[in-house]
């Protein structure tokens, strides 16, 4: 009997295990199928739009870039050989997760900006288009292959690696740091100050769709409300816009006296309610109105996830 019922324990924890298997084999190839399109959509953004036009990308592509048009190797061969000693050195130090990932997107980057240039097309001859159009495609591709907590190798695995050294750098500005130098170094090299101008045009299109691919538009407003009729105010946002909001214990810096703060988050379209509610009750008040991203809770976005 003992036998028996120990077995019959052992099967669901058995399925489970199968279950969590196969689920895990599907997630795998989602996300190897995302880092596949989105390496293209990448590889179209640049060989299309940003290489005919003399618009470095502001990564070790761009180095590439610069290499290809001193000795004529590939931009994608010159990619992988820049590449291979990067991941050599964080091949234990990150992730096997980030760093396979990261190598198959950097692998298929590359190879598709080679298969690619052997039917060159030139989409526009209008530098400015180029700029907009491949940041955007570049962008989107990139954004698509941080979906899946991957990165494009390059100019990130130093600034992880500085940052891990030395936590309190910043990881945007070590990154942006890099890609200023990247450009700057084409620009140089070439004389093309004007390409150096699109570029960061380029790149900063590119930042903001990889934003908007990560964290998508922000459709919700965050407010803090501070005002010596907090109560008054409460009462008001929760009867007449029909939102809730939280009460935050605060002290004036100035004044030392006790203040409650309102936070609420709410939809675009309750602004001018809002600031005509806040007007009406305490024309003193401080009102600080800003983005917010990824709202998950009632009312908002559900906090299951879509993966």
């Amino acid at each position: 009997m003992r036998s028996g019922a120990a077995r019959s324990r052992g099967r669901p924890s058995a399925e489970m295990g199968m279950k969590n298997r196969k689920y895990s084999a599907k997630a795998v190839a989602f996300d190897l199928g995302k880092i596949l399109v989105g390496s293209f959509i990448a590889a179209v953004g640049f060989q299309y739009f940003m290489y005919p036009n003399s618009i470095p990308s502001g990564s070790l592509t761009g180095v590439g870039q610069i290499i290809n048009l001193l000795i004529h190797v590939p931009v994608g061969v010159i990619t992988i050989l820049l590449n291979i000693p990067l991941f050599a050195i964080v091949w234990k130090k990150l992730g096997r997760r980030f760093v396979v990932y990261s190598l198959i997107c950097m692998l298929a980057v590359s190879v598709f900006i080679d298969l690619l240039a052997m039917a060159p097309i030139q989409a526009t001859s209008d530098s400015m288009l180029a700029a907009v159009y491949g940041g955007v495609l570049y962008g989107a591709g990139y954004g698509l292959v941080y979906t899946t907590g991957a990165t494009g190798g390059g100019i990130d695995i130093p600034a992880r690696l500085l940052r891990m050294k030395y936590a309190y750098i910043n990881f945007g500005m070590i990154s942006m740091a890099i890609q200023g130098c990247i450009i700057l170094a084409f620009a140089l090299v070439f004389r093309k100050i004007e390409s150096c101008m699109y570029a960061i045009i380029c790149s900063f299109i590119t930042n903001k769709i990889v934003d908007l691919m990560l964290y998508g538009p922000a459709t919700s407003r965050q407010c803090y409300i501070i005002s010596e009729r907090s109560d008054e105010l409460r009462r008001a946002i929760v009867n007449q816009l029909g939102s809730g909001g939280t009460l935050l214990e605060g002290k004036g810096a100035w004044s030392g006296q006790d203040k409650q703060v309102i936070l609420c988050v709410i939809r675009p379209r309750q602004i001018t309610a809002l600031r005509r509610l806040v007007r009406t009750t305490d024309q003193k008040a401080f009102f600080i109105i800003s983005d917010a991203r990824c709202v998950y809770g009632k009312g908002f976005e559900s906090l299951e996830d879509d993966d």
